[in-house]
This record gives C-alpha cells, sequence and structure tokens, in this order.
C-alpha cells in the first residue's frame, strides 16, 4: 500500500471522557470522523486504532475497520506505531478522532505532499486565521513557515509579532491544523525522539522534530476544522452543522 489512514481513538480523556463517543446528530463522534475520511481518494486504507471495547463496538457497527491496541500508550503517535508496525505501508496519515468536521480533501492533500517529495518526512496543514481572536487563543497553535513552506516554529502565543515601528501593517498569521502524515520509517524515529525543552514549555509535541532539526512540510489549505476538547467544543461543532452542509468544493 501507498497510504494508510489511521484513527487513533481512545476512551480516556482527562477533559471530556468518553468524547470520541459523544453524539453529533444522531451519530458517535468518531462515525463522522470515519465517513470524512472515507472519502479521501488517496487513501488505500483506513483503520480505527481504539484501546476500549465500547468504541470497537460502535466502529463496528457502522462498517469501520477497527484494530485494539494496548491501553497503555501515552500518545496516538504510539498507537499508530503499534498499528503499522507489521503493514506494509509506505506513509500513514493520522487522522484525530476528536476532528468531526475533517475534509476529505485536507487528508489527500498531506498524503500528496509526501508522495510528491520523497525526501520529506513529516507533513502537515495550516490555515490563515481570520479573526484576532484566535490569534491570541492559547489552544489555538500557531505555525510560522520559511520560503518553501517548511515549518519554523510552532506556538500557543501570536507569531508572528507585529513590532510597532514594523513597515508590514496586516501581517498573514497561520492556524496549525493538527492532521499529520508521516513515512512509515520516520514514525518510528518520531516515536523515540526525546521531549525537547522547547516542546516541555509550549506543550506541543511537534516541537521535538523541528528541535532535531528535522524538516514538517506544512501546506496551506481552505478549509478549517474545530478540534472537540471540551463539551463546548462539542457544542460549537453541533451548532456549526445545524448551519452548515459539509463543504465539498475542491
Amino acid at each position: 500500500m501507498d497510504v494508510i489512514g489511521i484513527i487513533p481513538a481512545r476512551y480516556s480523556s482527562t477533559r471530556f471522557e468518553g468524547k470520541i463517543l459523544a453524539d453529533i446528530m444522531g451519530k458517535p463522534m468518531i462515525q463522522h470522523v470515519w465517513e470524512q475520511a472515507k472519502e479521501a481518494k488517496l487513501l488505500d486504507d483506513l483503520i480505527i486504532a481504539c484501546d476500549d471495547e465500547r468504541i470497537a463496538e460502535v466502529a463496528n457497527g457502522f462498517g469501520a475497520k477497527v484494530l485494539m491496541t494496548a491501553k497503555g500508550h501515552i500518545s496516538g503517535t504510539d498507537r499508530i506505531c503499534e498499528v503499522i508496525n507489521f503493514l506494509d505501508v509506505k506513509i500513514v496519515i493520522n487522522i484525530q478522532g476528536d476532528e468531526p468536521l475533517i475534509h476529505p480533501v485536507m487528508i489527500d492533500t498531506v498524503a500528496q505532499a509526501l508522495l510528491a517529495h520523497k525526501d520529506v518526512p513529516m507533513a502537515t496543514l495550516m490555515k490563515k486565521i481570520e479573526t484576532q481572536e484566535d490569534l491570541l487563543d492559547p489552544n489555538v497553535v500557531k505555525v510560522v513557515v520559511d520560503k518553501d513552506n517548511f515549518a519554523m516554529y510552532f506556538s500557543r502565543a501570536a507569531i508572528p509579532y507585529l513590532a510597532a515601528n514594523s513597515d508590514v501593517k496586516s501581517p498573514v498569521c497561520y492556524k496549525h491544523i493538527g492532521l499529520y502524515g508521516y513515512t512509515k520509517d520516520f514514525l518510528f524515529t518520531y516515536k523515540n525522539l526525546p521531549v525537547s525543552y522547547l516542546e516541555s514549555i509550549e506543550k506541543l509535541e511537534q516541537l521535538r522534530v523541528l528541535h532535531e532539526g528535522i524538516k514538517i512540510k506544512v501546506i496551506e489549505t481552505r478549509f478549517d476544522t474545530i478540534g472537540v476538547d471540551t463539551p463546548e467544543d462539542l457544542e460549537k461543532v453541533r451548532l456549526y452543522l445545524e448551519r452548515h452542509k459539509y463543504d465539498t468544493g475542491d
């Protein structure tokens, strides 16, 4: 296989226990994620990797391919590594189970970047920030990139900072969207990288990659998501879906 999508799903969550099965318009959240991911054109396979029989039962019920993993994994990356260890695949897309608004084009965009650039080990997405509220929100991760769209830094702070004497009046700032793609070989390297100093400050795992001097390709997308970390986030998603249908544009 060239590309596989993995949805790591754990039942326990510090801020929102069982959120992965929370109801959104008559379907569990994980089903919304899976249905959107199934529409991606470049995935050769799609697997839900979970640690709880409750998730497995629900996922089997709507027709997903499910693999049980150990409960002790610290991160979704560890869970994915367990699943792909014995699979013959080149590229792995990490699709967050708490992103019910994920668009299939976003998945294909990340996959295509890795297929087209064989020397790139990791890729992700960014979107222009539209509001000052998002720019200043520490829960909205920001990213700055170089001229070739490789990440220079990720932060919860508002970056780049607009200096008082700057000639730029309206800087373009980007939100990082946590959809990741990796080559299979790099995924095991990533899993074993030590926690970096900056990661320990910002609590952003991708900073350990930059700390090691490894490049992350960042592709701009016009699509946005709402990650569900709290019951309040869940209400935002419900409200969005009540007002909009999924955007199926190119």
